[in-house]
Formats: C-alpha cells, structure tokens, sequence
C-alpha cells in the first residue's frame, strides 16, 4: 500500500465534507512531520540516560539482543511507515471510529516487517509500532475533521478508535495462548490494548502533567523527561515487568519508584547515582519497564504535537 494509493480515495470522500479539504501537498506534510515528530519521541525515550534495565547510553539495561544503535535504526524504520496512518486515517476522518482500528492491521503488519528486517528479528519497537499507529491514523482524523491537534483531543480519537477492543479480544479468554491473555486472566491486566482503549491515559494524566510541570519549573528536557519516567513506572500496571519478573517484579518496580519520587525525585541532588543503581538492580533481576518507555515516547510526542505545518 503506498502513500499515492491512499490518496486516490480523497476526490470522492472529500465531495461529502463541508469544510474545505487539505491539498495532497499539506497531507503529505502533515504525515512527514508527524512521522519524524514519533522518530524523535523514540529517539528521546531510548537516548535518555541511566534508565532502569532499559536500553540507554549507559549499556543496553536487561536486553541482551539489542543496544542504542539497534533501537536508531528501528526508530527510523518504524516512522518512515508512520506517515502511511496519517492518510489511513485521513481518508476515513467522517466513518465512525471503529472502523479505522480493521484498516490498520495491514500497515501495522508491514511496518513490524520493517523493524524485524532492520534489527535482525528482534522486537525493539513493537509497543511504539502500535501506539505511534494509532495516534497518527487518530491526527489523520482530526485533520480531515478541521479539529485542533491537542493531547486530550487526539487521546479521545485514539479511545473511540479502540472503543471495545478489550471486550471483544481479551474478555472472552478462557484459555490463555498469548502472554497478554494470561495477564487478563490472571491480574486482570489489559496490557496496550487496555492503554490503547482507555485514550493512553496513564500517559495522558500522568506522564504528560509531569513533564510539563517540570519544565515549567526550569528543568531540562533530559531532567523532566526522567522525572515523567519515574511517576510512569510508579502509576503504570507495566506487563513488561510481569513478563519478566511476575507479579513480584511489578511491585518492586512500581515501590522503587515510588520510593525515589517522595524522597524528591529528579530534585534529589544524587538524582542521577540513584537512577543508575536502580538500573543495575533492575538487570540483576532482569526487568525492564518496557510498557512505562513507550509511554513515555507517547508523552513526549504529546507533549510536542505541531499547531500547523509549513
């Protein structure tokens, strides 16, 4: 499916819209910029240093097959993709919701074909691939509909866009074949697509507040980003960490952070030795928060989305 392909449907939907519809020029921007805007929230996500057993410019946390130079190359592959869901959902702004989950299936298909061929077969970017999906294929929407690009607007988008996907896929488990069904079924976790449905909103209430409010106070982007990190891994029902460590592995990473942001966080003058002990605890036990990364990439390109583009 190529960016050419999607376009060609507009003559005939636009004809049914009353506002006036973007050129094929400006769609093309629009997915351009947002594409490259997600390749800078992963960028951000994986260059952040020390992060507990996740890959950094420290060492490449609990993961023994990848390091920063295989998350670079994924990052970029998985956006050159990106702008594709721009135009998906572009091309259905005025269908209900629902409908654009189905339609992304195939392009989220090639663009994890993508990653895989560009790290060797290994999943460094599969939960982004997912979120980054949908909320491109949810701007693509917004746009068709003339409505402003804000966090809570386009978070709603993403929300209708999954409406049900819980029920319909994990609800009816009895046996569980999948790591995330065994989740549901046993903690009643529901994982990325419970995030995904809810509107990212462990992201949005509190990634996204935490790191405004601290660059607001004048911290760098670096310092308000790790202090974001923390509040997610303190309030995220990670199943990363499950996968990895159960039930027990949660916990631990959830009370450690905890334990960090009411001794003041980022604000502790040890702030960063802290963070990297934490790290060398998490790769003794093997854990990674895999799940709180991603929603952190989702906070910083919430954080970040264009008013417009020229």
């Amino acid at each position: 499916m190529t960016l050419n392909s999607l376009l060609k449907p507009l003559e005939r939907d636009v004809a049914k819209r009353t506002r006036a519809p973007l050129s094929d020029k400006a769609l093309s921007l629009w997915g351009k910029v947002l594409g490259r805007l997600s390749c800078r929230a992963m960028m951000e996500e994986v260059l952040l240093t020390p992060k507990p057993g996740l890959v950094d410019r420290r060492n490449s946390g609990s993961h023994r097959d990848m390091d920063i130079h295989s998350f670079t190359r994924s990052a970029q592959a998985v956006a050159d993709r990106l702008p594709e869901f721009v135009c998906l959902g572009y091309v259905q702004g005025d269908a209900p919701a629902a409908q654009t989950l189905a339609s992304l299936r195939e392009p989220g298909i090639a663009c994890e074909r993508d990653m895989y061929r560009t790290t060797g077969g290994v999943n460094t970017h599969k939960g982004a691939v997912f979120a980054f999906g949908l909320l491109c294929s949810a701007a693509g929407r917004l746009l068709a509909r003339g409505t402003a690009m804000e966090a809570p607007t386009l978070c709603r988008e993403v929300a209708d866009i999954c409406r049900g996907m819980v029920m319909r896929e994990l609800a009816p488990v009895k046996k569980a074949r999948t790591a995330g069904e065994h989740f549901y079924l046993s903690y009643g976790f529901t994982g990325a697509r419970g995030e995904a449905e809810s509107g990212f909103a462990t992201a949005l209430d509190y990634g996204l507040p935490t790191y405004r409010d601290s660059l607001h106070k004048g911290w760098s982007g670096e310092r308000s980003l790790h202090q974001a990190l923390l509040t997610l891994m303190a309030n995220n029902d990670d199943t990363n960490l499950v996968s990895r460590g159960g039930i027990e592995g949660l916990n631990f990473a959830r009370r450690e952070a905890t334990a960090l942001l009411k001794d003041g966080g980022m604000a502790h003058p040890q702030a960063k030795e802290r963070l990297a002990a934490l790290d060398d605890a998490f790769i003794a036990k093997n854990l990674s928060p895999g799940g709180s990364a991603d929603l952190l990439a989702v906070t910083w390109f919430l954080a970040n989305l264009p008013k417009s583009v020229s």
